[in-house]
């Protein structure tokens, strides 16, 4: 059984997935489950006209609303508050520095997560295998 488990999470239909397998590799124990969200920056991916408009109030917005998200999940399965992180960077990188700060264990994330973003998650958990220092458990999106 693992000590400290950290569930990256999406929001996507996977997401529930990802804190049920979180949940039965600590024996449905929430204390020790932490829960992460990485907020990819505001200015990844847009065209130069973002860096002319506020893009510091979008991205503290987007984080925001994902602070608000994992409280939810938090809220339903009795993760403690100081276990909620939202950050905001690159996916692989964040997961891998809040893993190694914590020192979890292992990390569980969706093969897949939303459809928008389905090839940078599937993108996300193939850095991970490369990158991590902690067992890894990828759960499938299904179809």
């Amino acid at each position: 059984m693992y000590q400290k488990v950290l569930a990256a999470v999406d929001f996507s239909e996977t997401s529930r997935k990802v804190l049920d397998a979180a949940l039965r590799l600590t024996n449905d124990n929430p204390a020790r489950i932490h829960l992460i969200h990485v907020v990819q920056p505001v200015t990844d991916g847009y065209a130069l006209k973002v860096y002319t408009e506020n893009f510091q109030a979008l991205e503290d917005d987007a984080v925001e609303q994902a602070a608000a998200q994992l409280k939810d999940f938090q809220n339903l399965d009795n993760i403690p508050a100081d276990q909620i992180h939202t950050v905001v960077g690159d996916r692989a990188g964040e997961i891998r520095r809040c893993c190694a700060d914590i020192e979890a264990d292992v990390i569980v994330i969706g093969s897949h997560g939303h459809s928008g973003e389905r090839r940078m998650l599937g993108a996300t958990a193939n850095k991970l295998l490369h990158g991590a220092r902690s067992d890894i458990l990828t759960v499938h999106a299904g179809d």
